[in-house]
């Protein structure tokens, strides 16, 4: 669902917690273009642990296979540039 933001605006919040109940998600166009994405807070954390899963799985890959380097947090910042 595409809503502008000057229907935000004029419309408030809870129009977009009517458009959410019949849609999944809706998006805010500013000039035209897609700008926001609204979606359920259950939708955005659901999506946030998906996300830490697969990057907790690649963290484990990355161990496992050997990618990773031992230093102290002094010699991780001298390579960081911090």
């Amino acid at each position: 669902m595409l809503i502008s933001a000057s229907e935000v605006k004029a419309k408030g919040v809870s129009f977009i917690g009517k458009l959410i109940k019949k849609h999944k998600e809706v998006f805010i166009t500013v000039r035209g273009k897609k700008k926001f994405a609204v979606l359920p807070i259950e939708e955005y954390e659901r999506l946030k642990e998906a996300e830490l899963d697969r990057l907790i799985f690649e963290a484990e890959k990355d161990y496992e296979e050997g990618r990773y380097i031992k230093e102290t947090a002094d010699e991780h910042f001298k390579r960081l540039g911090i």
